[in-house]
């Protein structure tokens, strides 16, 4: 490789703090490689091949082959391929860690178990308890690559060269094992022996006033002190909050320029830098006064952005044409048929938001968030209408195979999940499903995109009017271009193209603005990983975890550990007082796993007779970690920190929760059964009078089906199975096919409930030992709560029962009132309403007859206008006429008044009620006076609105105090009109 220069063109490089975004352009200068600058691995990769990317159309390595070599050159390149891949990357970071004692955790979902986030975002977050101290550690030290996802920059996506949405962070984590010399000393040796970074490439930051950390970076690896830089609070010390663990960082940067040499070098110089692995010490407590303790567990926490990693050892000029992306590229350029390698730089920027998008929407699907309107939904939701747009902005239209009426997410799709298998092994199980949600979406989306475009037209109309009258330039708003970008999902680019067409400027400066307000809302809502706790972080801390015996036990003798009144600690509370309760073991069920607490009664005992003390609890929560908080009311005596108390959950209650719990396993196996495998748990709620339980299916379930559900259900009830309930690892547990509930969180050890032959479930919650105890189940609604997710409602058991006897007790006042047996109800009801149905008729019959004499007798009051009065206008009140009648006398005065006429009728039909009618006949229609418009405009003027054909219209209002003059006006237009037009 000697004096060897190698040239790549259009070079997008990474600025090297990751918090921030620099868009940054598509230069078109070359930089050059020198001697040294491919990455010398681990093992010899040499000889190279000159060879050209598909992807830049420039030459990237070049060396010549000795023919020395004893390896051939193409398995030398495959070596080289196999090494640099994302795959390989994962695998031989944890394998790294693992060799050094780290345990290899599993990602753990990118729904987190987490109030503070509505997306895993980070790393770390699965360790947060641990951290906080509210968690005793199950390892000393762990690695994990953990799948995130992060929408607060979604519009830099494709503008720089590492923004993405969904991204892999490799990670290492000592919980109080090893600090700073370890960390730092590994890192290195990952980063030069493991992937062969040459080590004159690497530069590290450390926090400014950390010493320690900077030492160990130049004594004991020997990273020369001009490429040690020290950084500020803002960019090396990392906080979870106000409050909390914290702590300085130290990063390491890869330097693609070396030739620039030291002098005034800046890591934020992202054309030359990026950084790619970050150590945060977390070794300080930050108390309320900004102070920092020493804390006494001091921990590691660390992140190495996969898709980084991959950029620099695949030598890409950006994340996104890594192995991990660029297939997705591939599959969307070949759809839109255009040429990444030769596309201009908006078209490269669409196909990358493209791959960036679809590998997170997969994802998201595969780990349970539907697309809908709020929370993670939404997440999804909007990501989807992003790939759309932008594939409508490439000219993909339909599936982009010829199908005009079909979808392209599902074939984009099929390349993520072709990628997904050492990511996450579940995705190719659920890629039925995710890709039929992705037809959906999109389809549905298409006609949204319709009704934008409509929307457009009105106002682009709007402003070409408004510009008329007031003599300025016609301009659209940016409130209007954010309007339709947000909530219709119309394309900016696309408004921006057909107002200009129609002459009509965009004010984009005022859709930045719109557009900024809504990223800063949505950094504040969901890129914050909080660690500080509220009230009763102090009381948690120094509590251990409950002691839960409520599987077997329904009664427990306790200590109070901590009493709670509004978020602050008390020794003692009395009676009428509403209090939390700590207690060191408890046999009530804390609310987890859709499952509600227990209620029951908590004693102070003291003698053999009355008790001292009494609290109804009515609620139980578990605090960070596993501390139980007991909810109620002192009913009785007082209730001091330290006494020993009774427990005791209110046993009727219990076995509710248990046959509604059960009977949610039974539900998600028949419904599996019915409408297929691929429909999964969306949440549930398990309560004392119902059990409620989501999943995702894309239309309502027949009655046949829901019919075939309950008779499997009650079918297992009947045939009394015993439960069987075991606890097992987890990896096990998925062996043996065990379905996790949704919302829940596991360990390395879980609880496995089994109905044998009929369900096997991840489980924390309280169930039946024997199908039989539920003795029945029936379902008492379904029906759609969002976008491909529907609800179930059922009762089962005690709740069963009570809901049969309930619909018994109105069967039978039903029957005693209509005078008939059970058998008959269903035919007498359908005589009655029959009978309804034919005297409303005769009703409304009558009616209109009434409203057609009123009509001919002021048939004579016609007005005649214009020069020769050849115009007749009657515009009348007809005091309390319905709608439809008014209708028919119209209909009768057109028919029976000559050519040219113009009708207005009014009427009140009931409080708070107008009705308008306008019928012209074709003599004046001719003249350009519609109905529909007119009627419209005097519909205003009585609070309401209207419209129709020209020749006839309705319109209501809610005003009645306001038609006698809205009348008269009807009247002075028309007379006005018709005499102007008619001269």
């Amino acid at each position: 490789m000697e004096g060897l220069a190698v040239q790549l063109r259009n070079p997008l490089f990474l600025h090297p703090k990751w918090k921030r975004a620099i868009p940054t352009g598509a230069g078109s200068g070359d930089f050059g490689i020198v001697a040294g600058a491919i990455p010398s691995f681990s093992h010899s990769l040499t000889p190279f091949r000159a060879f050209t990317s598909t992807r830049t159309g420039s030459a990237i390595v070049a060396a010549a082959a000795s023919p020395s070599q004893a390896q051939p050159l193409a398995e030398k390149e495959k070596e080289f391929d196999n090494l640099a891949s994302g795959d390989s990357i994962r695998q031989r970071f944890l394998k790294f860690y693992a060799s050094r004692g780290h345990k290899v955790l599993p990602s753990s979902s990118l729904i987190p178990d987490d109030p503070t986030v509505l997306l895993t975002i980070a790393g770390m977050l699965q360790f947060k308890p641990i951290f906080l101290g509210k968690v005793p550690r199950q390892v000393p030290c762990a690695t994990t690559a953990q799948r995130c996802i992060r929408t607060n920059d979604v519009e830099n996506v494709g503008h720089t060269a590492r923004h993405h949405t969904f991204f892999e962070m490799l990670g290492n984590f000592s919980f109080g094992d090893y600090f700073k010399k370890e960390a730092i000393v590994w890192a290195w040796e990952l980063s030069t022996k493991e992937f062969g970074l040459p080590a004159d490439r690497l530069w590290v930051s450390v926090y400014e006033d950390d010493d320690e950390a900077f030492e160990l970076w130049s004594n004991e690896v020997g990273v020369p002190l001009e490429r040690i830089k020290r950084l500020g609070k803002e960019d090396n010390f990392w906080t979870s909050g106000v409050t909390g663990p914290c702590g300085p960082c130290s990063e390491l940067y890869y330097d693609f320029h070396p030739e620039r040499g030291y002098f005034d070098a800046d890591l934020g110089d992202d054309s030359r830098f990026i950084e790619f692995y970050n150590l945060v010490f977390m070794q300080y407590n930050k108390k309320d006064d900004g102070s920092l303790e020493p804390l006494k567990q001091k921990n590691i926490d660390t992140g190495l952005g996969l898709e980084r990693m991959a950029r620099i050892l695949q030598k890409v000029p950006n994340n996104y044409e890594t192995d991990l992306i660029f297939p997705i590229i591939e599959k969307a350029s070949k759809l839109a048929n255009v040429s990444y390698g030769t596309a201009d730089v908006q078209t490269k920027r669409n196909l990358k938001i493209i791959g960036d998008h679809m590998r997170a929407i997969v994802f998201l699907i595969s780990d349970g968030v539907a697309p809908s309107n709020v929370g993670r939904g939404y997440v999804v939701r909007r990501l989807i209408r992003r790939v759309v747009r932008t594939g409508r902005l490439l000219g993909i239209t339909g599936d982009g195979m010829g199908d005009l009426e079909g979808a392209f997410l599902p074939i984009i799709a099929e390349k993520v999940v072709e990628l997904s298998t050492n990511i996450d092994s579940d995705v190719r199980s659920r890629s039925h499903y995710i890709f039929e949600e992705l037809k959906r979406e999109e389809l549905r989306f298409v006609q949204t995109l319709e009704r934008g475009e409509k929307l457009l037209e009105e106002k682009l109309a709007n402003a070409l009017s408004n510009a008329e009258q007031n003599g300025t330039a016609p301009c659209l708003t940016g409130e209007d271009v954010f309007l339709l970008y947000d909530t219709y999902g119309y394309p900016v680019e696309i408004t921006k193209e057909v107002a200009e067409e129609r002459g009509v400027s965009v004010d984009i400066n005022s859709f930045d603005m719109e557009m900024e307000k809504q990223r800063r809302q949505s950094q504040a809502a969901h890129n914050n990983v909080k660690l500080a706790m509220g009230n009763g972080a102090n009381i948690a801390e120094n509590l251990p975890d409950t002691e839960f015996i409520g599987y077997d036990n329904l009664y427990a003798k306790a200590i109070v550990q901590s009493l709670v009144i509004d978020g602050d600690p008390t020794a003692q509370v009395s009676e009428g007082s509403n209090v939390e309760i700590l207690l060191n073991k408890t046999p009530f069920y804390a609310e987890s796993g859709g499952q509600i607490g227990d209620h029951g009664f908590i004693y102070v005992v003291e003698g053999e007779n009355q008790p001292k003390a009494v609290v109804e609890i009515t609620d139980v929560q578990k605090s960070l970690g596993n501390i139980f908080v007991h909810k109620g009311t002192v009913r009785k005596g007082v209730v001091e920190v330290g006494k020993e108390v009774e427990a005791a959950v209110d046993v009727k209650l219990r076995q509710r929760a248990k046959d509604h719990h059960t009977a949610t396993h039974l539900l998600q196996a028949a419904l599996k059964k019915v409408i297929g495998q691929e429909t999964s748990q969306a949440g549930s709620l398990v309560a004392f009078e119902r059990l409620r339980f989501d999943f995702n299916f894309h239309r309502p379930l027949l009655d046949s089906e829901l019919g075939e559900i309950e008779g499997l259900i009650n079918e297992w009830i009947e045939a009394g199975i015993l439960l069987q309930t075991k606890v097992m690892p987890l990896a096990d547990a998925k062996r043996a096919g065990a379905i996790a509930m949704f919302g829940e969180k596991y360990g390395e050890e879980v609880r496995v409930v089994e109905v044998p032959g009929v369900s096997m479930e991840l489980c924390g919650g309280t169930h039946v030992s024997n199908t039989s105890e539920i003795r029945g189940f029936k379902i008492i609604s379904e029906q759609g709560i969002a976008s491909g997710i529907r609800r179930i409602e059922a009762v089962a058991g005690g709740a069963f029962i009570e809901y049969v006897n309930a619909r018994d007790i109105y069967l039978k006042q039903l029957c005693s009132t209509l005078k008939v047996k059970p058998e008959e109800v269903v035919t007498r009801i359908e005589n009655l309403l029959e009978e309804l149905r034919a005297i409303r008729n005769e009703n409304s019959a009558l009616r209109a007859k009434a409203a057609v004499y009123k009509a001919s007798v002021i048939a004579g009051k016609t007005l005649l206008v214009g020069k020769s009065e050849q115009y007749r206008v009657l515009v009348e009140c007809l005091d309390d006429t319905d709608p439809e009648s008014l209708k028919s006398a119209a209909e009768y005065l057109m028919e029976t008044l000559p050519d040219p006429t113009a009708i207005v009728l009014g009427s009140c039909p009931g409080e708070g009620k107008v009705s308008l009618v306008a019928a012209f006949t074709p003599g004046v229609v001719n003249l350009g006076i519609q109905a529909g418009k007119f009627i419209g405009q005097i519909a205003k003027l009585c609070g309401g609105g209207g419209g129709g054909r020209p020749n006839f219209a309705q319109a209501g209002g809610r005003k009645p105090e306001n038609l006698v003059s809205a009348l008269e006006k009807a009247q002075a237009d028309l007379i006005a009109t018709l005499s102007e037009k008619g001269n």
